[in-house]
């Protein structure tokens, strides 16, 4: 991954870690701030598989990529919303 994917990944992730917050049903009772912290791992996470299937580089708007992102964000909001409300 170069540099720019890297920064390119911080920044959707502010957005994937939204969508990734809508993805999952019900409400979770986890600072935005959260996350957004989860959305930008889930980029950059996802973008790492990404690459690791081959599908990361492709011609227009990598929408595999973007459905690994979304799907990692979905996977990480969930985890620490339920982390997160056992512990209130």
């Amino acid at each position: 991954m170069e540099i720019t994917g890297f920064f390119t990944a911080i920044i959707i992730g502010l957005i994937i870690g939204a969508l990734g917050r809508l993805v999952v049903p019900g409400r979770q009772r986890i600072p935005i701030l959260l996350t957004m912290l989860i959305g930008i791992v889930a980029a950059v996470v996802g973008t790492f598989v990404a690459a690791l299937l081959g599908v990361d580089d492709t011609a227009g708007i990598d929408w595999i990529e973007l459905f690994i992102q979304i799907a990692f964000a979905a996977l990480g909001v969930s985890l620490v919303a339920g982390a997160y409300g056992r512990r209130r």
